[in-house]
């Protein structure tokens, strides 16, 4: 069973990493069902195992929090959903790679439901999409990041997850460069032109969520 939580409001960060890292290890001793949490943070910056120094562009703009997940700087904030997937890989299959690249497919079944093509890069994490209506200095379309994902595994239970923007003030990724990639943007649905809601994109998580961990996975029936 995996049990869906909708967390109100902007969950403060430190607090909501130690309960989902309590969560994770419950899950790992058996104690707990696994859980998938929907959220958004406060404005903050996070820098993971492989974060450079010369990354953090404005250092005082937000709270910076180093985190054990793989991955460099990210940013975190109001709307952006943030989805901490906290899952048993040992019972799915034990293939890290494998469960990462079912984390990507799953955001770009979700993506396909506004009919946004995402893809992915060799090289560069996170799902990503072209932008014909922003050609690049050779002619062809842009690309910009809308969605990251980065996990950590303890006792073959997965945390942290993934952020995809839904509409959070772009401008805030100016303060990094987010994962260490400076040649290409980041967007956001309703960037793209596409009034999407929080609430839309939770309902097409769940719906979409089987389609890559059927027979693993009940469907929720509510976020």
């Amino acid at each position: 069973m995996v049990e869906w939580t909708h967390i109100p409001g902007l969950a403060p960060y430190p607090e909501t990493l130690a309960a989902m890292e309590a969560r994770a290890e419950a899950i790992a001793r058996g104690e707990a069902d696994e859980a998938i949490w929907l959220l958004e943070h406060p404005p903050l910056y996070t820098a993971g195992t492989s974060a450079k120094a010369a990354d953090l562009v404005d250092a005082d703009r937000f709270p910076v929090y180093p985190v054990g997940r793989g991955g460099q700087y990210t940013y975190h904030g109001p709307g952006q959903r943030v989805i901490y997937t906290m899952l048993d890989v040992k019972a799915r299959g034990q293939d890290v790679r494998c469960f990462v690249r079912e984390l990507e497919r799953w955001v770009i079944d979700t993506l396909a439901e506004f009919n946004v093509t995402g893809e992915i890069r060799q090289g560069r994490v996170g799902v990503w999409v072209q932008r014909p209506d922003r050609p690049g200095p050779d002619g062809q379309p842009a690309e910009d990041k809308i969605a990251a994902i980065g996990i950590k595994l303890r006792r073959w239970v997965s945390f942290h997850g993934i952020s995809i923007n839904v509409e959070p003030d772009l401008s805030h990724f100016d303060g990094i460069v987010p994962c260490g990639i400076r040649e290409h943007g980041v967007t956001s649905l309703v960037d793209l032109g596409l009034p999407v809601t929080m609430a839309d994109l939770d309902a097409a998580l769940i719906a979409t969520f089987p389609r890559r961990f059927q027979g693993l996975c009940p469907t929720p029936d509510a976020a």
